[in-house]
């Protein structure tokens, strides 16, 4: 599901979108930033804003990229969608691969 986001680092914000979602994360794109494994980032979606540890990053062209990204602590109804039905249908090693970079 694609949803609009803000992506804080270093105190600049970026706009960026989401792509796939889960409970306990999601796969970023339009991002023009460099991002490192590791790094915790902040996202606002509407009024939420939570921290997020940067799982992987793949660039797609030089100003391209994508990251998977997982919540630091959790929070019921992040993104503001209801994602109940998929945390019963997924464990959270296949929402991770869900979310793992797409290989061409």
């Amino acid at each position: 599901m694609v949803l609009p986001v803000k992506v804080t680092i270093d105190g600049i914000t970026h706009l960026a979108h989401t792509f796939d979602l889960s409970h306990i994360g999601a796969r970023l794109g339009g991002l023009h930033i460099e991002l490192k494994q590791g790094q915790i980032i902040a996202v606002q979606r509407g009024s939420q804003k939570a921290n997020f540890r940067v799982m992987w990053v793949q660039h797609l062209s030089e100003k391209d990229v994508q990251a998977g990204i997982q919540a630091v602590v959790t929070q019921n109804n992040f993104w503001g969608v209801d994602l109940s039905e998929q945390a019963k249908e997924h464990k959270a090693d296949d929402l991770m691969t869900m979310m793992a970079p797409k290989r061409s």
